[in-house]
């Protein structure tokens, strides 16, 4: 378990599955605070971008200018985690949709990829950056990256589609890390944070 910090992690509170990643990020001694401002973005170290419904997210950032500060604080080096409805946000192309996204990881986005709501699953993935076992994801109504750019790593794949991405301070995760019990890929994101404070570039 990472230990008790000074860090504090913001979990955007437009819409969507807000209250577990704050209870999870909680459980890990870290503080934890709903965002719904820009103002309140700019007092945070690191941001989590939740599932949701990425039109609706996304046409309320827009509305609040939430999205040119999310914007301005990935390019300081903030890092940023967007799960499900957060990975569809961060992408530059969501495939066959002009919906809002922040442009920020360079890949084309999936949405629904794997199905409906009824066809929402659970299975184990192989990701090295957390080690053994293997980690049991829980995937609703999830997308996947269908093409990534050079500077994109793929971390984990499920039946060969990229599940999980990285380029450098931004994160992007198909899956709900919040549903399980296995808070491994939310110390991932919260060592790229101490990492960033420590360097002494954070708030």
């Amino acid at each position: 378990m990472i230990k008790k910090t000074n860090i504090i992690i913001g979990v955007l509170a437009l819409q969507g599955a807000v209250e577990p990643h704050i209870k999870m990020l909680k459980q890990l001694g870290v503080d934890a605070t709903a965002v719904r401002s820009p103002e309140e973005i700019d007092q945070i170290d690191g941001l989590i971008i939740p599932g949701g419904e990425s039109t609706t997210v996304g046409k309320l950032m827009a509305r609040y200018g939430i999205d040119k500060k999310i914007i301005i604080r990935a390019k300081e080096g903030m890092p940023i985690m967007g799960t499900c409805t957060g990975m569809i946000l961060l992408a530059k192309e969501i495939v066959e949709s002009a919906q809002l996204r922040l442009g920020l990881i360079d890949c084309a986005i999936l949405r629904n990829a794997f199905g409906r709501q009824v066809d929402s699953f659970e299975a184990d993935l192989s990701i090295d950056q957390i080690g053994e076992p293997a980690y049991r994801a829980v995937f609703i109504r999830a997308p996947y990256a269908l093409k990534t750019g050079d500077n994109v790593n793929v971390l984990a794949r499920h039946n060969g589609r990229a599940v999980l991405i990285r380029q450098g301070n931004l994160l992007g995760c198909a899956f709900h890390p919040e549903l399980t019990d296995d808070t491994r890929v939310h110390e991932y994101f919260l060592q790229l944070v101490k990492d960033w404070v420590k360097e002494g570039s954070a708030c």
